[in-house]
Protein backbone atom coordinates (compact mmCIF):
# COMPACT_ATOMS: atom_id res chain seq x y z
CA UNK A 1 0.00 0.00 0.00
CA UNK A 2 1.45 3.36 -0.94
CA UNK A 3 0.83 6.80 0.53
CA UNK A 4 -0.74 9.70 -1.36
CA UNK A 5 1.03 10.44 -4.61
CA UNK A 6 1.93 13.96 -5.66
CA UNK A 7 -0.16 15.39 -8.49
CA UNK A 8 -1.34 18.76 -9.67
CA UNK A 9 -4.87 18.06 -8.51
CA UNK A 10 -6.91 15.42 -6.69
CA UNK A 11 -7.94 12.50 -8.87
CA UNK A 12 -10.29 9.59 -8.38
CA UNK A 13 -10.01 5.87 -9.08
CA UNK A 14 -13.01 3.60 -9.02
CA UNK A 15 -13.18 0.61 -6.73
CA UNK A 16 -13.18 -1.80 -9.64
CA UNK A 17 -9.84 -0.41 -10.79
CA UNK A 18 -8.28 -1.09 -7.42
CA UNK A 19 -9.30 -4.49 -6.14
CA UNK A 20 -10.90 -7.54 -7.74
CA UNK A 21 -14.10 -8.82 -6.15
CA UNK A 22 -12.29 -11.78 -4.60
CA UNK A 23 -9.70 -9.47 -3.05
CA UNK A 24 -12.44 -7.25 -1.66
CA UNK A 25 -14.08 -10.23 0.02
CA UNK A 26 -10.79 -11.28 1.60
CA UNK A 27 -10.15 -7.78 2.95
CA UNK A 28 -13.69 -7.47 4.28
CA UNK A 29 -13.33 -10.85 6.01
CA UNK A 30 -10.08 -9.60 7.55
CA UNK A 31 -11.84 -6.52 8.90
CA UNK A 32 -14.72 -8.64 10.21
CA UNK A 33 -12.23 -10.81 12.12
CA UNK A 34 -10.40 -7.76 13.52
CA UNK A 35 -13.58 -6.31 14.94
CA UNK A 36 -14.66 -9.64 16.45
CA UNK A 37 -11.20 -10.08 18.04
CA UNK A 38 -10.92 -6.76 19.83
CA UNK A 39 -14.57 -6.88 20.88
CA UNK A 40 -13.68 -9.99 22.90
CA UNK A 41 -11.64 -7.76 25.21
CA UNK A 42 -13.38 -4.39 25.13
CA UNK A 43 -16.91 -5.72 25.62
CA UNK A 44 -15.98 -8.32 28.23
CA UNK A 45 -14.96 -5.51 30.58
CA UNK A 46 -18.35 -5.61 32.32
CA UNK A 47 -17.71 -9.20 33.42
CA UNK A 48 -14.01 -8.58 34.16
CA UNK A 49 -14.58 -5.55 36.40
CA UNK A 50 -16.42 -7.43 39.20
CA UNK A 51 -13.54 -9.95 39.30
CA UNK A 52 -10.96 -7.17 39.39
CA UNK A 53 -12.86 -5.35 42.15
CA UNK A 54 -12.84 -8.51 44.27
CA UNK A 55 -9.23 -9.43 43.50
CA UNK A 56 -7.76 -6.00 44.26
CA UNK A 57 -10.41 -4.77 46.77
CA UNK A 58 -11.48 -1.72 44.74
CA UNK A 59 -14.45 0.62 44.58
CA UNK A 60 -16.67 1.06 41.53
CA UNK A 61 -14.79 4.10 40.23
CA UNK A 62 -11.35 2.47 40.55
CA UNK A 63 -12.58 -0.84 39.13
CA UNK A 64 -13.90 0.99 36.10
CA UNK A 65 -10.29 1.91 35.23
CA UNK A 66 -10.24 -1.16 33.00
CA UNK A 67 -12.83 0.63 30.85
CA UNK A 68 -11.30 4.09 31.14
CA UNK A 69 -7.76 2.97 30.23
CA UNK A 70 -8.73 1.18 27.03
CA UNK A 71 -11.05 3.89 25.81
CA UNK A 72 -8.58 6.66 26.66
CA UNK A 73 -5.95 4.91 24.53
CA UNK A 74 -8.37 4.51 21.62
CA UNK A 75 -9.45 8.15 21.88
CA UNK A 76 -5.90 9.52 21.89
CA UNK A 77 -4.72 7.43 18.95
CA UNK A 78 -7.92 8.09 16.99
CA UNK A 79 -7.64 11.88 17.17
CA UNK A 80 -3.83 12.06 16.94
CA UNK A 81 -3.00 9.14 14.65
CA UNK A 82 -6.11 8.54 12.53
CA UNK A 83 -4.44 10.50 9.72
CA UNK A 84 -1.91 7.66 9.32
CA UNK A 85 -4.47 5.70 7.32
CA UNK A 86 -4.60 8.57 4.80
CA UNK A 87 -0.86 9.24 4.81
CA UNK A 88 0.93 5.90 5.26
CA UNK A 89 -1.82 3.78 3.74
CA UNK A 90 -4.42 1.40 5.12
CA UNK A 91 -2.17 -1.68 5.25
CA UNK A 92 0.73 -0.16 7.18
CA UNK A 93 -1.64 1.53 9.61
CA UNK A 94 -3.55 -1.68 10.28
CA UNK A 95 -0.34 -3.65 10.86
CA UNK A 96 1.03 -1.05 13.31
CA UNK A 97 -2.17 -1.13 15.34
CA UNK A 98 -2.48 -4.92 15.36
CA UNK A 99 1.10 -5.37 16.54
CA UNK A 100 0.56 -2.93 19.44
CA UNK A 101 -2.68 -4.64 20.45
CA UNK A 102 -1.24 -8.16 20.18
CA UNK A 103 1.89 -7.44 22.24
CA UNK A 104 0.03 -5.62 25.02
CA UNK A 105 -2.58 -8.40 25.25
CA UNK A 106 0.12 -11.08 25.41
CA UNK A 107 1.88 -9.19 28.20
CA UNK A 108 -1.04 -9.93 30.56
CA UNK A 109 0.63 -13.30 31.12
CA UNK A 110 3.64 -11.58 32.71
CA UNK A 111 1.92 -9.36 35.29
CA UNK A 112 0.00 -9.47 38.55
CA UNK A 113 -0.29 -5.77 39.38
CA UNK A 114 -3.45 -3.71 38.89
CA UNK A 115 -1.65 -0.59 37.60
CA UNK A 116 0.39 -2.74 35.20
CA UNK A 117 -2.80 -4.16 33.77
CA UNK A 118 -4.26 -0.66 33.39
CA UNK A 119 -1.13 0.41 31.48
CA UNK A 120 -1.41 -2.61 29.17
CA UNK A 121 -5.04 -1.78 28.46
CA UNK A 122 -4.06 1.79 27.61
CA UNK A 123 -1.45 0.57 25.11
CA UNK A 124 -3.90 -1.92 23.62
CA UNK A 125 -6.35 0.95 23.24
CA UNK A 126 -3.76 2.92 21.31
CA UNK A 127 -3.38 -0.04 18.97
CA UNK A 128 -7.12 -0.45 18.54
CA UNK A 129 -7.52 3.22 17.63
CA UNK A 130 -4.82 2.93 14.97
CA UNK A 131 -5.94 -0.26 13.25
CA UNK A 132 -9.63 0.58 13.56
CA UNK A 133 -9.15 3.93 11.80
CA UNK A 134 -7.27 2.11 9.04
CA UNK A 135 -9.94 -0.59 8.78
CA UNK A 136 -12.80 1.91 8.59
CA UNK A 137 -10.99 3.86 5.87
CA UNK A 138 -10.39 0.59 4.00
CA UNK A 139 -14.11 -0.19 4.03
CA UNK A 140 -14.74 3.19 2.40
CA UNK A 141 -12.24 2.24 -0.34
CA UNK A 142 -14.06 -1.03 -0.96
CA UNK A 143 -17.57 0.46 -1.00
CA UNK A 144 -19.25 1.53 -4.25
CA UNK A 145 -21.90 3.80 -2.70
CA UNK A 146 -22.91 5.33 0.62
CA UNK A 147 -25.71 2.74 0.71
CA UNK A 148 -23.23 -0.12 0.39
CA UNK A 149 -20.99 1.57 2.95
CA UNK A 150 -23.83 1.57 5.50
CA UNK A 151 -24.66 -2.08 4.79
CA UNK A 152 -21.04 -3.16 5.18
CA UNK A 153 -20.64 -1.21 8.41
CA UNK A 154 -23.69 -2.93 9.89
CA UNK A 155 -22.22 -6.28 8.87
CA UNK A 156 -18.87 -5.39 10.46
CA UNK A 157 -20.57 -4.39 13.69
CA UNK A 158 -22.47 -7.67 13.56
CA UNK A 159 -19.16 -9.51 13.77
CA UNK A 160 -18.11 -7.11 16.52
CA UNK A 161 -21.27 -8.22 18.31
CA UNK A 162 -20.24 -11.86 17.93
CA UNK A 163 -16.91 -11.07 19.58
CA UNK A 164 -18.78 -9.23 22.31
CA UNK A 165 -20.73 -12.42 23.02
CA UNK A 166 -17.70 -14.70 22.98
CA UNK A 167 -15.54 -12.51 25.25
CA UNK A 168 -17.84 -12.39 28.30
CA UNK A 169 -18.62 -16.10 27.84
CA UNK A 170 -14.89 -16.89 27.97
CA UNK A 171 -14.48 -14.82 31.14
CA UNK A 172 -17.49 -16.49 32.76
CA UNK A 173 -16.12 -19.95 31.91
CA UNK A 174 -12.64 -19.11 33.20
CA UNK A 175 -14.05 -17.88 36.50
CA UNK A 176 -16.31 -20.92 36.78
CA UNK A 177 -13.42 -23.38 36.41
CA UNK A 178 -11.17 -21.40 38.74
CA UNK A 179 -8.88 -19.99 36.06
CA UNK A 180 -7.80 -16.36 35.73
CA UNK A 181 -9.87 -13.80 33.86
CA UNK A 182 -6.62 -12.83 32.13
CA UNK A 183 -7.11 -15.76 29.77
CA UNK A 184 -9.42 -13.72 27.52
CA UNK A 185 -6.55 -11.34 26.75
CA UNK A 186 -4.16 -14.19 25.97
CA UNK A 187 -6.67 -15.73 23.57
CA UNK A 188 -7.09 -12.34 21.88
CA UNK A 189 -3.29 -12.10 21.53
CA UNK A 190 -3.16 -15.44 19.71
CA UNK A 191 -5.95 -14.41 17.34
CA UNK A 192 -4.20 -11.10 16.75
CA UNK A 193 -1.02 -12.91 15.72
CA UNK A 194 -2.95 -14.76 13.02
CA UNK A 195 -4.50 -11.51 11.80
CA UNK A 196 -1.09 -9.84 11.57
CA UNK A 197 0.12 -12.60 9.25
CA UNK A 198 -3.06 -12.41 7.17
CA UNK A 199 -2.88 -8.61 6.84
CA UNK A 200 0.81 -8.75 5.89
CA UNK A 201 0.08 -11.21 3.09
CA UNK A 202 -3.11 -9.56 1.79
CA UNK A 203 -3.15 -7.28 -1.25
CA UNK A 204 -4.72 -3.92 -0.41
CA UNK A 205 -6.26 -1.52 -2.94
CA UNK A 206 -4.47 1.58 -4.14
CA UNK A 207 -5.65 4.93 -2.72
CA UNK A 208 -8.98 6.08 -4.07
CA UNK A 209 -7.94 9.73 -4.09
CA UNK A 210 -4.47 11.14 -4.84
CA UNK A 211 -3.98 14.46 -3.09
CA UNK A 212 -1.61 17.21 -4.12
CA UNK A 213 -0.11 17.14 -0.62
CA UNK A 214 0.00 14.54 2.18
CA UNK A 215 -2.71 14.50 4.83
CA UNK A 216 -1.55 16.51 7.83
CA UNK A 217 -1.55 15.20 11.43
CA UNK A 218 -3.91 18.05 12.32
CA UNK A 219 -6.53 16.97 9.75
CA UNK A 220 -8.80 15.33 12.34
CA UNK A 221 -8.61 18.42 14.56
CA UNK A 222 -9.51 20.63 11.59
CA UNK A 223 -12.48 18.40 10.78
CA UNK A 224 -13.70 18.83 14.35
CA UNK A 225 -14.85 22.32 13.36
CA UNK A 226 -17.15 20.96 10.65
CA UNK A 227 -20.81 21.04 11.83
CA UNK A 228 -21.42 17.72 10.07
CA UNK A 229 -18.63 16.03 12.00
CA UNK A 230 -19.90 17.57 15.24
CA UNK A 231 -23.43 16.28 14.65
CA UNK A 232 -22.38 12.70 14.03
CA UNK A 233 -19.71 12.83 16.76
CA UNK A 234 -22.19 14.05 19.37
CA UNK A 235 -24.75 11.44 18.28
CA UNK A 236 -22.13 8.71 18.75
CA UNK A 237 -21.25 10.11 22.19
CA UNK A 238 -24.86 9.90 23.34
CA UNK A 239 -25.29 6.40 21.95
CA UNK A 240 -22.09 5.08 23.54
CA UNK A 241 -22.99 6.67 26.87
CA UNK A 242 -26.30 4.83 26.90
CA UNK A 243 -24.69 1.57 25.79
CA UNK A 244 -22.01 1.82 28.49
CA UNK A 245 -24.70 1.81 31.16
CA UNK A 246 -25.59 -1.71 29.98
CA UNK A 247 -22.31 -3.48 29.30
CA UNK A 248 -20.20 -1.75 31.98
CA UNK A 249 -22.54 -1.31 34.94
CA UNK A 250 -25.58 -3.56 34.38
CA UNK A 251 -23.68 -6.66 35.66
CA UNK A 252 -22.91 -4.81 38.90
CA UNK A 253 -26.44 -3.42 39.16
CA UNK A 254 -28.14 -6.77 38.56
CA UNK A 255 -25.76 -8.63 40.88
CA UNK A 256 -27.93 -7.36 43.76
CA UNK A 257 -31.08 -8.95 42.30
CA UNK A 258 -32.56 -11.65 44.58
CA UNK A 259 -35.86 -12.54 42.90
CA UNK A 260 -37.02 -15.62 41.06
CA UNK A 261 -35.11 -14.81 37.86
CA UNK A 262 -31.56 -14.95 39.22
CA UNK A 263 -30.33 -17.13 36.35
CA UNK A 264 -31.64 -14.62 33.84
CA UNK A 265 -30.03 -11.77 35.77
CA UNK A 266 -26.67 -13.52 35.56
CA UNK A 267 -26.90 -13.75 31.78
CA UNK A 268 -28.63 -10.41 31.14
CA UNK A 269 -25.60 -8.79 29.55
CA UNK A 270 -24.90 -11.87 27.45
CA UNK A 271 -28.48 -11.71 26.17
CA UNK A 272 -27.96 -8.02 25.45
CA UNK A 273 -24.91 -8.84 23.33
CA UNK A 274 -26.76 -11.62 21.49
CA UNK A 275 -29.65 -9.30 20.63
CA UNK A 276 -27.25 -6.54 19.61
CA UNK A 277 -25.33 -8.88 17.31
CA UNK A 278 -28.54 -10.25 15.77
CA UNK A 279 -29.86 -6.74 15.25
CA UNK A 280 -26.68 -5.63 13.53
CA UNK A 281 -26.97 -8.40 10.98
CA UNK A 282 -30.57 -7.25 10.53
CA UNK A 283 -29.16 -3.76 10.06
CA UNK A 284 -27.59 -4.91 6.79
CA UNK A 285 -31.15 -5.06 5.46
CA UNK A 286 -33.00 -2.31 7.37
CA UNK A 287 -31.19 0.94 6.40
CA UNK A 288 -31.09 -0.21 2.77
CA UNK A 289 -34.89 -0.21 2.58
CA UNK A 290 -35.92 2.68 4.82
CA UNK A 291 -34.81 6.27 5.25
CA UNK A 292 -31.79 6.21 7.56
CA UNK A 293 -32.96 9.23 9.54
CA UNK A 294 -36.25 7.55 10.44
CA UNK A 295 -34.49 4.28 11.27
CA UNK A 296 -32.30 6.14 13.78
CA UNK A 297 -35.28 7.89 15.34
CA UNK A 298 -37.36 4.72 15.70
CA UNK A 299 -34.51 2.70 17.21
CA UNK A 300 -33.34 5.43 19.59
CA UNK A 301 -36.91 6.04 20.80
CA UNK A 302 -37.44 2.33 21.52
CA UNK A 303 -34.09 2.16 23.34
CA UNK A 304 -34.92 5.17 25.51
CA UNK A 305 -38.36 3.80 26.34
CA UNK A 306 -36.86 0.50 27.55
CA UNK A 307 -34.34 2.37 29.70
CA UNK A 308 -37.08 4.29 31.48
CA UNK A 309 -39.14 1.11 31.92
CA UNK A 310 -36.09 -0.43 33.63
CA UNK A 311 -35.64 2.64 35.85
CA UNK A 312 -39.27 2.75 36.94
CA UNK A 313 -39.68 -1.01 37.33
CA UNK A 314 -36.45 -1.62 39.26
CA UNK A 315 -34.26 -4.71 39.04
CA UNK A 316 -37.26 -7.05 38.67
CA UNK A 317 -38.13 -5.37 35.37
CA UNK A 318 -34.60 -4.33 34.39
CA UNK A 319 -33.50 -7.94 33.87
CA UNK A 320 -35.90 -8.00 30.90
CA UNK A 321 -35.86 -4.38 29.70
CA UNK A 322 -32.10 -3.75 29.71
CA UNK A 323 -31.14 -6.75 27.54
CA UNK A 324 -33.94 -5.86 25.11
CA UNK A 325 -32.29 -2.51 24.40
CA UNK A 326 -29.62 -4.41 22.47
CA UNK A 327 -32.01 -5.15 19.62
CA UNK A 328 -32.63 -1.43 19.04
CA UNK A 329 -29.11 -0.24 19.83
CA UNK A 330 -27.76 -2.60 17.19
CA UNK A 331 -28.54 -0.45 14.17
CA UNK A 332 -27.63 2.89 15.75
CA UNK A 333 -23.83 2.84 15.99
CA UNK A 334 -22.92 1.49 12.52
CA UNK A 335 -25.51 3.63 10.75
CA UNK A 336 -24.46 6.84 12.52
CA UNK A 337 -20.77 6.06 12.01
CA UNK A 338 -20.93 5.00 8.35
CA UNK A 339 -23.16 7.91 7.35
CA UNK A 340 -20.87 10.37 9.12
CA UNK A 341 -17.83 8.99 7.30
CA UNK A 342 -19.67 8.95 3.96
CA UNK A 343 -20.31 12.70 4.26
CA UNK A 344 -16.59 13.28 3.61
CA UNK A 345 -14.42 12.45 0.61
CA UNK A 346 -12.55 9.15 0.64
CA UNK A 347 -9.21 10.89 0.84
CA UNK A 348 -10.14 11.94 4.39
CA UNK A 349 -11.87 8.76 5.52
CA UNK A 350 -9.00 7.82 7.83
CA UNK A 351 -9.06 11.22 9.51
CA UNK A 352 -12.85 11.44 9.87
CA UNK A 353 -13.03 7.83 11.07
CA UNK A 354 -10.42 8.71 13.69
CA UNK A 355 -12.31 11.81 14.75
CA UNK A 356 -15.61 9.96 15.14
CA UNK A 357 -13.80 7.21 17.01
CA UNK A 358 -12.37 9.89 19.30
CA UNK A 359 -15.86 11.16 20.11
CA UNK A 360 -16.95 7.57 20.72
CA UNK A 361 -14.13 6.84 23.14
CA UNK A 362 -14.38 10.12 25.03
CA UNK A 363 -17.93 9.13 25.84
CA UNK A 364 -16.87 5.56 26.64
CA UNK A 365 -14.42 6.98 29.19
CA UNK A 366 -16.36 9.75 30.87
CA UNK A 367 -19.89 8.31 30.80
CA UNK A 368 -19.00 5.12 32.77
CA UNK A 369 -16.78 7.23 35.02
CA UNK A 370 -19.69 9.55 35.79
CA UNK A 371 -21.97 6.56 36.34
CA UNK A 372 -19.51 4.89 38.71
CA UNK A 373 -18.92 8.11 40.62
CA UNK A 374 -22.67 8.74 40.88
CA UNK A 375 -23.22 5.20 42.12
CA UNK A 376 -20.48 5.58 44.72
CA UNK A 377 -21.84 8.95 45.86
CA UNK A 378 -25.46 7.81 46.18
CA UNK A 379 -24.66 4.28 47.32
CA UNK A 380 -26.50 2.42 44.56
CA UNK A 381 -25.43 1.39 41.07
CA UNK A 382 -29.01 1.91 39.81
CA UNK A 383 -28.09 5.54 39.15
CA UNK A 384 -25.85 4.36 36.32
CA UNK A 385 -29.01 3.11 34.61
CA UNK A 386 -30.79 6.39 35.30
CA UNK A 387 -27.96 8.32 33.69
CA UNK A 388 -28.05 5.93 30.72
CA UNK A 389 -31.74 6.69 30.29
CA UNK A 390 -31.01 10.42 30.25
CA UNK A 391 -28.38 10.01 27.51
CA UNK A 392 -30.74 7.82 25.46
CA UNK A 393 -33.44 10.47 25.67
CA UNK A 394 -31.01 13.16 24.49
CA UNK A 395 -30.20 11.01 21.45
CA UNK A 396 -33.91 10.77 20.63
CA UNK A 397 -34.12 14.56 20.62
CA UNK A 398 -31.16 14.81 18.24
CA UNK A 399 -32.57 12.16 15.90
CA UNK A 400 -35.93 13.97 15.87
CA UNK A 401 -34.20 17.16 14.69
CA UNK A 402 -32.39 15.15 12.01
CA UNK A 403 -35.67 13.78 10.63
CA UNK A 404 -37.34 17.18 10.59
CA UNK A 405 -34.46 19.12 9.00
CA UNK A 406 -32.79 16.47 6.76
CA UNK A 407 -29.52 18.48 6.86
CA UNK A 408 -27.24 15.91 5.18
CA UNK A 409 -29.23 14.74 2.15
CA UNK A 410 -27.53 17.09 -0.31
CA UNK A 411 -24.07 16.30 1.05
CA UNK A 412 -24.58 12.55 0.66
CA UNK A 413 -25.74 13.02 -2.93
CA UNK A 414 -22.61 15.05 -3.64
CA UNK A 415 -20.34 12.40 -2.16
CA UNK A 416 -22.01 9.66 -4.18
CA UNK A 417 -21.48 11.64 -7.37
CA UNK A 418 -17.88 12.58 -6.61
CA UNK A 419 -16.46 9.56 -4.77
CA UNK A 420 -18.61 6.62 -5.78
CA UNK A 421 -19.36 7.55 -9.40
CA UNK A 422 -23.09 6.95 -9.23
CA UNK A 423 -25.45 8.77 -11.56
CA UNK A 424 -27.82 11.31 -10.07
CA UNK A 425 -30.75 8.93 -9.80
CA UNK A 426 -28.69 6.32 -7.95
CA UNK A 427 -27.17 8.99 -5.71
CA UNK A 428 -30.61 10.32 -4.70
CA UNK A 429 -31.64 6.81 -3.71
CA UNK A 430 -28.41 6.16 -1.79
CA UNK A 431 -28.73 9.42 0.12
CA UNK A 432 -31.90 8.12 1.75
CA UNK A 433 -30.07 5.02 3.07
Amino acid sequence: MRSWSISSRSTLQTNSENTPDGGSLVLKALVFAMFAMFAMTTDSVGTVIPEVIREFDLGLTAGGSFQYATMSGIAISAIALGFLADRLGRKVTILIGLIMFGLSSAAFAAGHDFLFFVLLLFVSGLGIGIFKSGALALIGDLSRSTREHARTMNLIEGFFGVGAIIGPAIVAYLVQVGASWKGVYLIAALLCGALILAAAMAKFPRPIIHRSEPTRPTEAVRLAGDPTALFFGSALMLYVAAEAAIYVWAPTYLAAYEGSWTALAAYAVSIFFVLRAAGRFLGVWLPARFDWTKVLLACSAAMAALFWVAVVGGREVAIFALPATGLFMSVLYPTINSTGISCFDKGRHGSIAGLLLFFTCISAVFAPLAMGALGDALGDSKYAIVLGAVFATMLVAQCTWNVLRQPFAARLIERNEDDYRLNKAEAATAAAA
